[in-house]
């Protein structure tokens, strides 16, 4: 069964005081939910364990990041060991702000979502394509070649803990959002891709993320290979993440 997940990725943004006023709010306005979705806050990676004290039941909590190996001298880096140790229950894994800005490659995704596995973590791994890799019409070709290469090394229970999450680049932070149409026909081909690859792919959650807000939501949740959001912006404004909580669809699991 696909588990139904809506998760707020808070970037570069955050501080003890938004944690304390977020972080209840929030738990408290899922609490009484009961369409299913498992919400999860991924903040900072200095701000997991003040978000993980708050959370309670009602909240899983990730980091944004994880280095390719399980320790040593890498300064700077946090290793999947160190989130699960805080708390964490998972990981984003090749965002696409990672990709340009840090020039991360299909390889190195691959390697941190084979270290997030190591230690039963749930990698949220990212794909999407540029506004210019779409004009030229090659939107479907990149982000398969993204899937493949970066879940090359996943196999047999291993896709338990696999989620992935579709954000167009040209969405991410610009206002402009995917039609439900198109978010539905690429999640579509990602299910495809991952069937190909041997993947349970029925039972795979697939993410759409790319300026989702609280009034196009539902009707982004409401496709069928659509099983949640990766929200940015919005996730630092406490109403309207509930709301996208909120926004899932009732009802058994897909």
């Amino acid at each position: 069964m696909r588990r139904k997940i809506v998760a707020g990725n808070w970037k570069m943004n955050g501080s003890r005081d938004l944690v304390e006023k977020l972080v209840g709010y929030v738990r408290s306005g899922v609490s009484s939910l009961d369409n299913g979705v498992e919400t999860v806050i991924i903040p900072p990676a200095l701000y997991v364990r003040d978000v993980k004290a708050l959370a309670g039941d009602q909240l899983a909590v990730g980091v944004q990041n994880v280095a390719c190996w399980e320790s040593g001298a890498y300064t700077g880096e946090v290793s999947a060991g160190m989130a699960k140790d805080c708390g964490c229950r998972y990981a984003l894994v090749g965002h696409s702000e990672r990709r340009q800005l840090f020039a991360e490659t299909d390889a190195a995704v691959a390697e941190k979502v084979a270290q997030l596995l190591s230690q039963g973590l749930v990698a949220i791994v990212c794909v999407g394509e540029t506004l210019a890799e779409r004009e030229a019409g090659q939107a479907e070709e990149v982000v398969s070649a993204q899937v493949r290469k970066g879940l090359a090394g996943v196999a047999g229970e291993g896709w338990q803990n696999v989620v992935v999450a579709y954000e167009p680049v040209w969405a991410i932070g610009t206002g402009k959002t995917a039609t439900a149409d198109d978010a539905q026909a690429m999640h579509q081909s990602i299910r495809r891709v991952l069937k190909d690859m041997g993947a349970p792919a029925e039972e795979t959650s697939l993410l759409y993320g790319g300026s989702v807000k609280a009034d196009n939501a539902a009707a982004l949740f409401a496709q069928p290979d659509i099983d949640g959001g990766l929200i940015g912006g919005a996730s630092l404004v406490e109403k309207d993440f509930v709301s996208i909580c909120q926004a899932m669809p009732a009802g058994p699991e897909s």
